[in-house]
């Protein structure tokens, strides 16, 4: 669950995304040039990776401190290690 701090920012980059991806399909539509759609593309995954920024954050401050705090932090350090790995793709 996301804390409200993290929860506001990541709704209002997705909100921005959605927002894009309607310019994206315009430009589709309108067929026009295609360095300007991949160059649109390109700001909706960085924003994506702002996204996930926020959630990481989230965990780490949550789940992952109280796990730690528990002693049974070992279980989030594998889940952690696969999510970076497939977030740095």
């Amino acid at each position: 669950m996301l804390i409200p701090k993290y929860k506001s920012k990541a709704l209002r980059r997705l909100k921005i995304i959605q927002g894009q991806i309607g310019g994206i399909t315009k430009l589709v539509e309108e067929e026009r040039y295609c360095i300007d759609i991949l160059t649109q593309i390109a700001a909706i995954q960085e924003a994506l990776r702002g996204v996930s920024k926020e959630v990481v954050r989230n965990h780490l401050e949550t789940c992952v401190t109280e796990s730690i705090k528990m002693n049974k932090g070992e279980a989030h350090y594998q889940e952690l290690t696969d999510i970076m790995f497939k977030l740095s793709k």
